[in-house]
């Protein structure tokens, strides 16, 4: 391993934390661009508290509401152009993963030149961001875990391309992560956060560099308790300390503590987002198709990391290291649990046929690809690769 690691994130965490948001906010600026979603922190009086919190502690706010459960570059464009003519000082993001990805590209956007599109992966010829307004990240949702990390996922509605950005001046100054807030999402969201974050694990533990064995345990701890307390946390929206666990677990999930180290692609994230740009389906939703369905292929050209996957997470016993039966059980066995908790695991129950499988093919592979212009991961994957695992999840 050879690695550099920091995360400049304040963490504030606990039961109660949204009534600390003034105070965390006000070191850093007195005008917030206060960035929500499509209303349900309006509605269960999220937004009430949280703008009262801001005031109490002197900071005015002018709201950006309306960001889309996959955020589009023109709502990116429309947030950095209200706190531009607004004096912003500094941006408050509340609500889920994708409220917090818009208000990060956001806070970039304001000092960006050109289109902020050009900050993405994928263009050639890109650059990066390198300044942005102080970020606060109010998570309502367990996923993402984007509170607490520098990247951000955003779709350009025209092209139908979901693609992602990573900076430094993206990792937000402060998080308020209150489990409270997340009491009030209903089962299926709160499943596809599970998956969410669980997901966020399996990518580095899959397709990361061998010799991390300390990652290996970070990330088969993240697996288990997600597994343990979030069927309670569906099945009773209200236990805080099941929503506390699983909100911990996807906090630890992306904020770089699992990923350290091992250098790891994301292959199941970028074959998801050419499924969720088109689709607009939940991220969460289409991760539980995508993630098994990968799992399967890979495990092919990997049975001993699939079984060992097996072993430690779901007990099975092994034959030998690399007992490709017991890693086809393993993965089966993590499909299943996915089913249990209310996730879709195939592309049909979430509407999707295969008229389009070589377009998501090319899509991922427009936004992600190695010199030999194969998805980066182990193994790597070709179009004709994708299709087949898609093809499989029919």
């Amino acid at each position: 391993m050879k690695f550099s690691f920091q995360n400049p994130t304040q963490l504030i965490f606990g039961a109660g934390t949204l009534a600390e948001l003034g105070e965390a906010v006000h070191v850093y600026g007195k005008k917030a661009l206060l960035v929500t979603g499509g209303g349900s922190v309006r509605r269960n009086g999220t937004l009430e508290r949280a703008v009262a919190s801001l005031n109490a502690a002197g900071v005015s706010v002018v709201e950006c509401s309306g960001v889309e459960p996959n955020p589009r570059l023109s709502s990116v464009v429309r947030g950095a152009e209200i706190a531009r003519s607004e004096g912003c000082d500094v941006v408050v993001a509340l609500g889920g993963g994708s409220t917090m990805d818009a208000a990060k590209v956001m806070a970039a956007a304001v000092f960006y030149e050109g289109d902020p599109w050009n900050m993405m992966v994928h263009v050639q010829n890109r650059v990066l961001p390198t300044k942005a307004l102080p970020i606060v990240t109010v998570p309502t949702l367990a996923a993402t875990g984007s509170e607490m990390n520098g990247g951000a996922v955003i779709t350009d509605e025209k092209t139908t391309v979901k693609s992602f950005v990573t900076a430094k001046c993206l990792y937000p100054h402060a998080a308020i992560v209150d489990p409270e807030l997340t009491m009030s999402v209903p089962p299926d969201q709160t499943a596809f956060g599970i998956c969410d974050l669980i997901t966020h694990v399996t990518e580095s533990y899959f397709n990361g560099v061998d010799g991390t064995p300390l990652q290996d345990r970070f990330a088969e701890g993240v697996i288990l308790t997600a597994m343990e307390w979030g069927p309670i946390a569906v099945a009773d929206g209200n236990d805080l300390e099941a929503r506390a666990q699983v909100q911990w677990a996807s906090v630890v999930a992306l904020n770089g503590w699992v990923q350290v180290g091992t250098a790891a692609p994301y292959p199941v994230h970028m074959i998801e987002h050419s499924l969720s740009a088109h689709h607009d389906i939940a991220h969460g939703a289409g991760l539980a198709v995508v993630n098994p369905a990968w799992m399967r292929a890979a495990a092919q050209a990997r049975p001993a990391r699939f079984a060992q996957f097996a072993h430690r997470v779901f007990g099975l016993s092994l034959k030998h290291p690399e007992d490709a039966e017991a890693a086809r059980e393993g993965i089966n066995r993590f499909e299943a649990f996915l089913r249990s908790i209310g996730c879709p695991t195939r592309l049909s129950e979430v509407g999707i046929g295969d008229e389009l499988l070589q377009r998501y093919a090319q899509d991922t592979l427009l936004v992600a690809h190695d010199k030999h212009g194969r998805l980066p991961g182990r193994p790597s994957m070709s179009g004709e690769d994708i299709i087949s695992a898609l093809r499989s999840a029919l």
